[in-house]
């Protein structure tokens, strides 16, 4: 291999280096306003805390469920934003490294925002009856594959955009009837 060769190599892995560390970076970053967010809009669940450990307050309660649905539905909205955000700014340059930011960032961003989330929303200890029971309020994910949304969708849109344009610009760029000379041989 010559030398020019072998310095557009290093400088492509540096490029697409590069556009890794930027993508996990900027994601996991976002990830701490996507946790304030979730905080703001979902439901806080209450617990009664007895000497046997924590049980809900109200049994009937939908809050831990909508807490999950709101979690995925603000890392979802992230994933699909960055995912074609990350692909235009990526076109052409650096597409591996992009992708692979994009999923390392949604999975970092959304376990930031899990843990930036559960902390804003606070946990209050009031003691309440003369029983001695007290509660508590808290917000936390009960199912945990929602955090594979961010970089899931983030990853697929990517993807997605790649093969829809790129599949566009091939057709342009074919001329029409090109398969039309070919004759099947059998």
């Amino acid at each position: 291999m010559d030398d020019a060769g072998s310095i557009g190599t290093v400088r492509h892995l540096r490029e697409e280096l590069t556009t890794f560390a930027v993508t996990l970076l900027a994601l996991t970053a976002l990830g701490v306003a996507a946790g304030f967010a979730w905080s703001a809009t979902a439901p806080t669940s209450t617990f009664v805390l007895t000497e046997s450990g924590p049980f809900l307050a109200d049994a009937e309660s939908q809050t831990l469920i909508a807490a999950d649905g709101w979690f995925a539905i603000v890392t979802g909205a992230l994933g699909l934003a960055s995912g074609a955000v990350g692909y235009f700014l990526a076109r052409g340059r650096a597409p591996v490294g992009a992708v692979l930011g994009l999923a390392g960032g949604g999975l970092l961003g959304a376990y930031v925002a899990s843990q930036v989330g559960s902390t804003a929303a606070g946990t209050t200890i009031q003691a309440a009856g003369p029983g001695g029971l007290r509660t508590s309020v808290s917000l936390g994910l009960t199912a945990h594959g929602v955090l594979l949304i961010w970089a899931l969708l983030a990853a697929g849109v990517f993807w997605v955009l790649e093969f829809v344009l790129s599949y566009r610009e091939g057709a342009a760029e074919k001329p029409a009837g090109a398969d039309a000379g070919q004759a099947d041989v059998g």
